[in-house]
């Protein structure tokens, strides 16, 4: 993926917020968290929990399957020194775009 796809318009997901998003089949947790946006991969490495549903405090993202945590800003898991492919993200003509990834 070498090009930002426009995913949902910006104004789609609320602060605190998550939600699914497929860019070239792969699925994608984006999150705002008070209007600076994040995306990771969707899938928690523990049990396969879809991290997109799950509770968002501050930064950190909980598995809804079994309490696994995540950093949106890293993608890594504190307790558990492993982490998540993280995607670029921008906002261009009031959409969220997701991009290759970091």
């Amino acid at each position: 993926m070498a090009e930002f796809i426009p995913v949902c318009a910006a104004n789609a997901l609320s602060a605190g917020q998550g939600r699914l998003v497929s860019v070239h089949e792969k699925e994608i947790a984006l999150f705002n968290v008070d209007g600076e946006f994040f995306a990771m991969e969707d899938t928690c490495l523990h049990a396969g929990g879809p991290l997109h549903q799950g509770q968002l405090d501050g930064h950190v993202v909980t598995c809804p399957w079994h309490g696994w945590t995540f950093d949106v800003r890293t993608g890594c898991s504190p307790l558990h020194k492993i982490g998540l492919t993280r995607f670029q993200v921008r906002v261009s003509n009031d959409n969220i775009e997701v991009g290759p990834p970091l």
